[in-house]
């Protein structure tokens, strides 16, 4: 057996062009800019087809970026899978699809889509909601509504009107024949319905009362609505409150008890907790008042293991050939460690989506709970705790394998508030510090890397204009081996998150399966 190894994931850093936008390069990271100098490293493409996604023009996310970093091959992802559904028509020959327009169609059934309103792809894509409408019209749906959640996060800050008017002219199109086709309800996508990882039910229960009950501050459109709490909070569209779109007093559209409902977002950590309120009959995370049922699917399984939801529209990439089934193949001791915002991301995402362990006997999770606080006021998060667990974890000698997330550079860099950002990054090079620290004092090999870029491009220049970016960028991220003493050598080529697992198989003396991208030594 080869030295032990930690892997440090530095969520959302890459290479910016170190300008006065780019966190990264602005903030004070003397053991970043050390390694960089002194060790081997390359940059890794973190984005578009090498994370499975359709084209280069879109950005990586954490979800694809640690699938591809935990299983060492590239697999059609989220966005990729759900357009390949739709071209080939599989989605509408669904037995989930047929059942949701056979529930709407003669019966007087509504039909609702819920999910993020952008073009983002990383949550989801707003050509999928406009095909899904357009199919369901077709097929003979006379009511079907949209609630809406805006993004401003994975698109630039203040787009949401964009959007909206597109999805007007769409609506407007199938408005004929008698047909009811409007936007009913939304909200921030921070503000409601799309929590992830338990941390925050309140937004879930507020999403609930908004889009279920058509309870909340009314306004005659979704533009309007948009328009008035920019006028009067001068918020970014992530932090926009809710809404109900209402006529004479009256909410247009409640999501009623019988109907069908689809959640067309794609990603699944953010669409996990809306789909069990709408799914499970034993729900008790929040009242539902007088809710009995709705045909309830999802665009995609957003948890294989617990089944989150019963229905969906896409069959999820089967992810097989881990680099944790080799390292539990070959007796390797696993620990993974971060706080909850991305806990699921070093475990399930990791482990090719799976829920459970592969081994119980040889790996271990730890999760540090995450505050509920906004992260721009807590840009340290917790990376001093995830430190000290994993040095603590290091001198217990119990592990041959080692990996943790530093959330800081993603969570905080969504927020757009620089200065925190730039905190954040030299909370995380602190943090980063300590582990190299141990690794030297308990003889451990440290890869440093990150799963997709964000602190690295806080900003973003249009027509001449320069505006807050808050969105991941397409910048690649650092690959660095931190081996004192040891010699490697890096090959040339050009490589992605994929073939980080192949090249930890080669550090621990393992041979990685055929299927795998190639090492990087």
């Amino acid at each position: 057996m080869k030295k032990p190894i930690v892997l440090v994931i530095m969520d959302g850093v890459g290479k910016g062009d170190g300008g006065s936008g780019d966190a990264v390069a602005v903030a004070n990271t003397p053991t970043l800019d050390h390694l960089l100098a002194t060790c081997p490293h390359t940059w890794l493409k973190a984005h578009g087809t090498a994370v499975g996604l359709p084209t280069d023009d879109d950005m990586g996310n954490s979800e694809v970026g640690h699938n591809a970093l935990g299983c060492g091959q590239i697999y059609s992802q989220g966005a990729k899978l759900v357009s390949e559904s739709i071209e080939n028509g599989k989605l509408f020959e669904s037995a989930t699809w047929k059942a949701l327009i056979a529930n709407c169609v003669g019966t007087g059934k509504a039909f609702h889509f819920l999910g993020l309103l952008s073009d983002g792809n990383v949550h989801s894509n707003i050509s999928h909601l406009f095909a899904l409408l357009r199919h369901a019209h077709a097929e003979g749906v006379k009511r079907a509504y949209c609630h809406i959640l805006l993004d401003g996060r994975d698109v630039p800050a203040t787009s949401a009107l964009d959007y909206v008017r597109q999805l007007e002219d769409v609506l407007a199109e199938l408005r004929k024949d008698g047909c009811d086709y409007r936007i009913a309800s939304g909200g921030g996508r921070m503000q409601i319905t799309m929590d992830r990882y338990e941390a925050n039910w309140k937004m879930v229960e507020d999403g609930w009362r908004t889009h279920v009950q058509g309870l909340g501050r009314q306004f005659p459109s979704a533009e309007e609505a948009i328009e008035t709490y920019r006028r009067e909070l001068g918020c970014i569209d992530q932090d926009l409150p809710a809404f109900v779109v209402a006529e004479n007093g009256e909410p247009v559209a409640r999501i009623a008890n019988g109907d069908s409902v689809v959640l067309f977002n794609f990603r699944g950590d953010r669409a996990q907790e809306i789909s069990l309120a709408f799914d499970r009959k034993d729900f008790d995370k929040f009242d539902r008042g007088d809710y009995t049922g709705v045909l309830y699917a999802g665009m995609l399984e957003y948890d294989g293991d617990l089944k989150i939801p019963t229905r969906y529209l896409v069959e999820p990439p089967v992810i097989r050939n881990t680099l944790t089934e080799l390292c539990c193949a070959n007796g390797i001791r696993e620990y993974a460690l971060s706080e909850t915002q991305k806990y699921g991301h070093v475990t399930y995402f990791w482990n090719g989506n799976r829920s459970g362990k592969v081994d119980e006997a040889l790996e271990t999770y730890d999760e540090i709970p995450s505050d509920v606080i906004p992260f721009e006021q807590a840009p340290a998060m917790k990376s001093v705790e995830i430190a000290d667990h994993m040095i603590a974890a290091m001198e217990s000698r119990k592990y041959d394998f080692l990996r943790c997330n530093f959330p800081n550079g993603d969570m905080v860099g969504h927020t757009g508030v620089m200065s925190a950002v730039v905190t954040a990054m030299e909370c995380v090079d602190t943090g980063v510090r300590r582990i190299l620290e141990a690794a030297d004092r308990l003889g451990y090999t440290v890869l440093v890397t990150a799963d997709h870029g964000n602190a690295d491009q806080m900003t973003e220049t249009k027509k001449g204009k320069t505006s807050v970016r808050t969105a991941h960028s397409l910048n690649p991220v650092p690959f660095i081996i931190y081996d004192p003493g040891v010699q490697h050598t890096i090959k040339e080529g050009h490589f992605g998150l994929a073939n980080v697992a192949p090249t930890v198989a080669t550090l621990l003396g393992l041979k990685a399966p055929a299927c795998w991208e190639e090492s990087m030594l």
